[in-house]
């Protein structure tokens, strides 16, 4: 029931909203005309009717002139069978004689408004029409009835009145049915094509660039990673488009992360297992001029596998985040200035010279061990890939709700292409200057114990030979931060 496809549900939707528009049109022009008012004349024709066939004589108990009690009560008596209001009056001396409703004080009787005079084949009678609102009730009431008149002006009068009834809804159908029904039904059929030509449209905007997506997306579970689909349509199916795109490119560059990692890892790994299995077999078959100079190079490319080992899985735990933090409370500019100053010495081999500026700073939360993980490899990278007689200038200092390390050097420098990569694993800048010279996971541990921190690290270079600057940027604790002194 549900699995319709978007443009049978949008055409559904559109109907759904002509029907419920048209219908509320509908059913509002039909109340309204129910509200208003009946035309006055059936009324009129209907009370005329019984007073032309009223014989007021036949309701009198005796012949001779009736009392005005017997007046009132023929009166009376009409007013129930024929269910009307009858009222007589005296128009020339305001006298009310009778009021089928009840009399009243004179004062309290409304204007009787009269809208049609008729005469009759009686010289001295006068038929009469009109309305009338009564202040008690506050409805409108119709009225016919007969007036004397002797000498031009009016005199007895006697009127039977009825409220006026409001229109029914079967007269209304009854009188407009035709009228209202014809225009609607226009309606309706121009709305119905409308609706199907916006459905098409707005359809072929959405479903068209997300069939696109959903093909390529089709594709990539087949394993064709370099899909791309065309950013059309509305924004939000335009972001579905660039998210996609975003998706399939993360997708290839992780592939290619990956390739590289294992094509670097078989390279780091071959390379030392070379060398062990060499020498040993030179020492197993005793052509090795110096073994103890092939042991010691054996437990040094030992030793190298074991620290890529350690490495690689410090690296994976802190990435699944399962690395335990020591947190404790750190001043980074007297960890940063103990560090340097272990390191001067080599710097000073070197030649370099070596610039210091880390006063006591605001303590951050962290792990100290990691964090001086994190200075040690950036500082030691620094002399390592600086020639000699250059400079470093390691800078400490409170900045933006935290505290930055600052590590600049006048190196080998880095190439704009390499920047954004520069802190994956295993990936080298100079290739082409011979074998690594480290395992390749020293940036990519370091910008994870980073994070883990809360923090960022930055890496600037105006290119090859320009030398390169590395900002450590951790945030000071908030309130809720949990430290302990060390």
């Amino acid at each position: 029931m549900f699995n319709l496809s978007l443009r049978i549900r949008l055409l559904a939707s559109y109907l759904v909203l002509l029907g419920l528009t048209l219908g509320t049109i509908a059913i509002a022009l039909i109340l309204l005309l129910a509200a208003r008012p009946a035309p006055p004349q059936p009324t009129f024709n209907h009370l005329s009717g019984l007073i032309q066939g009223l014989n007021l004589r036949s309701y009198l108990p005796r012949e001779a002139p009736p009392t005005i009690d017997e007046f009132a009560s023929a009166l009376e008596l009409i007013a129930q069978e024929q269910n009307v209001r009858i009222i007589s009056f005296d128009v020339r001396t305001g006298t009310l004689i009778f009021d089928s409703n009840g009399l009243r004080e004179v004062e309290n009787y409304p204007e009787f408004n009269i809208s049609s005079r008729q005469p009759t084949e009686a010289d001295n009678i006068t038929r009469v029409y009109g309305n009338f609102f009564d202040p008690i009730d506050g409805e409108e009431w119709l009225f016919a009835g007969i007036v004397t008149t002797r000498l031009g002006r009016d005199g007895l009068t006697l009127l039977l009145a009825q409220e006026r009834p409001n229109v029914s809804l079967v007269e209304v159908l009854n009188d407009f049915g035709s009228s209202l029904l014809f225009p609607l039904l226009q309606a309706g059929l121009i709305g119905l094509a409308v609706a199907i030509l916006l459905a098409w449209l707005i359809s072929r905007n959405i479903a068209l660039p997300l069939q696109h997506v959903a093909s390529a997306a089709t594709a990539v579970a087949e394993g064709h990673f370099d899909q791309r689909v065309p950013i059309s349509g509305p924004p939000e199916v335009r972001a579905v488009g660039a998210a996609f795109n975003r998706m399939t490119e993360q997708v290839v560059a992780t592939q290619n992360a990956q390739r590289d990692f294992l094509a670097n890892v078989s390279h780091d790994l071959k390379t030392p297992l070379t060398s062990i299995q060499g020498y040993a077999q030179a020492i197993i078959d005793g052509a090795a001029k110096d073994p103890a100079r092939a042991a010691s190079i054996i437990y040094e490319e030992a030793t190298r596998l074991n620290r890529m080992v350690v490495e690689l899985t410090d690296l994976a735990r802190i990435q699944a985040g399962r690395l335990s933090m020591q947190t404790g409370a750190i001043d980074l500019g007297e960890m940063t200035a103990a560090i340097a100053e272990r390191l001067r010495v080599v710097a000073e081999k070197k030649g370099l010279t070596f610039n210091v500026t880390a006063p006591s700073l605001p303590p951050i939360a962290g792990d100290g061990d990691r964090l001086a993980q994190v200075l040690t490899n950036l500082i030691s990278n620094a002399i390592k890939y600086t020639p000699d007689g250059g400079q470093i200038d390691i800078t400490a200092r409170v900045a933006n709700n935290g505290v930055e390390v600052e590590v600049k050097d006048t190196g080998i420098g880095i190439p704009p292409e390499d920047l954004p990569r520069i802190f994956e694993r295993f990936y080298q800048v100079d290739k082409s200057r011979g074998p690594r010279r480290g395992t390749g996971l020293g940036l990519a541990i370091t910008h994870e114990i980073v994070q883990a921190h809360g923090g960022q690290i930055r890496v600037s270079s105006a290119g090859t030979g320009h030398g390169s600057t590395f900002t450590v940027w951790l945030p000071s604790p908030q309130m809720t931060t949990i430290i302990r002194r060390r």
